[in-house]
């Protein structure tokens, strides 16, 4: 879980991870890394985008309405722990959130006050494809520090990258001392190893056109038997950002509040447009999810929606496979 750290004890220390579809364990690692474990059911939208938000409230004053914009006081986040996909996943949200033609304040505010201190990955979990989708498992770009943690026969240590001027701050009040050609070597080699040892693979040459000309593949059909429409895939993912608006008033009608609350497209409700659903089948939305993800996403914000982290794959109930899902249209293509 994320949460709330109070000292390096928190850490799931000597911990790590088995994901499969459908399964996430825990279990003793014998030894005692501090970041063995790769990610879990939660991400980091959790607190830039958080889960209900507040937007305003509405007072009747007399014959008339008074409406108080909702000022929150915005916390300051150091993010401890951060792996090189949701390094991407953060960048995306940013595209949707900062760089479009609207900008979300609330997004932007705890967004522009997070310190994020990166943590390159060693192993590769069951369902990471990141080496697939070009976002892991090395940290290249949007941290304030980056930490590689080595354990090399009795040693323990991190070797650690500056990314901005705050990490560079923050480092000097950290006992430290330059890194070797050895330990860079070392830990170069960990990461070659880690995408060598990837738990699945996504082959995305062409994705995009490819998933165009099959809309109406049977695998639609077939996969859409399987699915729950549980909407688990988009909550644990961490660059989905459906919401719902919701009003709310009291029993006297004399306050109102509107809220913003995370949604997903599994639902019936979320595609309702008036006189009903324009996604009446579990086929529907979940062709709609995948290709969202995997192809109209680039055509709206220039990049991927998945950045290959595998918690679809892992908290579906079902077990299905977003990697193997895209293999079946791959592969009867090429057998057409």
């Amino acid at each position: 879980m994320y949460d709330g750290l109070a000292a390096a004890a928190d850490l799931p220390r000597g911990w790590t991870d088995e994901q499969e579809a459908g399964s996430f364990r825990l279990k003793p690692q014998g030894n005692q890394a501090f970041f063995g474990c790769t990610v879990g059911q939660h991400s980091w939208k959790t607190f830039l985008l958080p889960p209900r938000t507040k937007l305003w409230q509405a007072e009747r004053q007399g014959h008339g309405v008074e409406i108080v914009p909702h000022q929150e006081q915005t916390p300051k986040f150091a993010f401890i722990g951060v792996r090189p996909c949701d390094l991407h996943a953060i960048a995306v949200q940013d595209r949707v959130f900062l760089e479009g033609p609207y900008v979300d304040p609330v997004y932007q505010a705890r967004r522009r006050l997070a310190f994020i201190v990166a943590v390159n990955c060693t192993r590769a979990g069951g369902t990471c494809f990141c080496a697939s989708m070009g976002t892991g498992p090395q940290a290249t770009t949007g941290f304030d520090l980056a930490l590689t943690e080595i354990l090399h026969g009795l040693e323990h240590y991190f070797l650690v990258e500056v990314g901005s001027d705050q990490g560079a701050e923050v480092l000097q009040e950290v006992p430290h001392k330059p890194a070797t050609t050895a330990v860079q070597t070392l830990a170069n080699k960990l990461i070659q190893e880690t995408t060598a040892h990837m738990g699945r693979h996504l082959d995305s040459d062409g994705l995009k056109e490819l998933l165009y000309r099959h809309y109406d593949h049977p695998r639609w059909d077939e996969v859409a038997s399987r699915c729950l429409t549980c909407g688990n895939c988009t909550l644990v993912c961490p660059t989905c950002f459906c919401n719902a608006i919701e009003d709310v008033t009291d029993l006297t009608g004399e306050h109102a509040e509107r809220w913003r609350r995370w949604d997903v497209c599994f639902n019936v409700d979320h595609s309702y447009i008036h006189g009903g659903s324009i996604r009446t089948s579990a086929k529907a939305r979940y062709r709609q999810w995948l290709i969202h993800k995997l192809a109209t996403w680039i055509d709206q914000f220039g990049c991927s929606g998945c950045v290959g982290c595998g918690r679809c794959i892992t908290w579906c109930p079902v077990g299905i496979d977003i990697t193997a899902e895209v293999r079946a249209i791959r592969e009867s293509e090429k057998e057409e």
